[in-house]
């Protein structure tokens, strides 16, 4: 193992990040077009690799790209990444793009796709978040089942940032979405769960929601802890009077919500018990998949 400041792995081989070059015709440059997913590692394993790359997978052949991706390849790259670079807990990042747009007109093939892969230490919210939970606000952004690029993580992300930010302007740690129907969608880097009336819900994916990973796991580990979870429209009213609220990705994990648009959430003041539990949980996964095999 090399140390370094900083490693990548680009379209397969593992170099400084001063050194990595992209052409500046690559259609993710010049159109936007790619797609990413950032993934945790915990004991230098990320977690659910498979799933974020069947996903992105999925995605490119949804939206039309014409590649084939060998997707051994891309988690043997991930994990002979974090070895090269020392990173035992890390924020992952896969970003695939379609390659440069000088490629011949006509090729079956299509593009080779570029294929970039960083990592960066740590990444974690802090353990008190998950204490006393975070706040978070109802925007007036909308997530249309119409839009082409609905339910897909692409790095056209401008507006998710713009968004975002909003959110960080108004002391706010995420800015939630909602659907073309007025409903809650999701946040904008996040799932969106509540405990509504004893039942844990979250939108459904016609909503035009990212198919979270994180998402899928608690769906998964509510029915494993015998909680009664369903996926199902949640009506702002709904949520601000929810007595939990909790979002989720792959670097939150299962983060509580003590306050909607400046008004407690439940308590208010520390995180609720089915948050409690999923987190408990999730963490309990992690280090069977994960840390459990250092």
């Amino acid at each position: 193992m090399i140390e370094s400041a900083e490693w990548v792995s680009l379209n397969g081989r593992i170099l400084p990040a001063s050194d990595a070059r992209i052409s500046v015709f690559d259609a993710g440059f010049m159109q936007g077009v790619g797609l990413f997913e950032t993934m945790r590692a915990y004991g230098g394993r990320v977690f659910r690799a498979a799933m974020h790359i069947e996903r992105l997978t999925n995605s490119a052949a949804a939206l039309g790209w014409r590649t084939t991706f060998d997707k051994d390849a891309m988690a043997r790259d991930l994990a002979q990444l974090l070895w090269h670079a020392g990173l035992r807990e890390a924020r992952v990042r896969l970003t695939v793009t379609s390659g440069s747009l000088r490629a011949p007109v006509g090729d079956e093939h299509g593009a080779q796709p570029t294929i970039l892969i960083s990592a960066t230490p740590g990444g974690g919210y802090p353990e008190e978040s998950y204490e006393r939970g975070v706040a978070a606000v109802i925007g007036s952004y909308r997530q249309s089942r119409a839009e082409p690029l609905a339910g897909h993580k692409t790095t056209s992300y401008f507006a998710r940032l713009a968004a975002l930010h909003t959110a960080h302007r108004a002391g706010a740690a995420e800015l939630l979405w909602l659907s073309d129907d007025g409903t809650i969608a999701e946040g904008s880097i996040s799932n969106v769960f509540a405990v509504i009336d004893g039942r844990l819900v979250t939108p459904p994916l016609d909503c035009g929601i990212l198919p979270g990973v994180t998402r899928g796991i608690v769906l998964e580990l509510a029915r494993t802890l015998g909680i009664d979870a369903s996926e199902a429209r949640i009506s702002v009213d709904a949520l601000r009077s929810a007595d939990e609220v909790m979002l989720t990705n792959s670097m939150m994990e299962v983060l509580p919500v003590n306050s909607l648009d400046g008004r407690a959430v439940g308590g208010g003041s520390m995180a609720g018990p089915v948050a409690r539990r999923l987190l408990a949980a999730y963490r309990a996964l992690v280090r069977e998949e994960c840390e459990d095999h250092e």
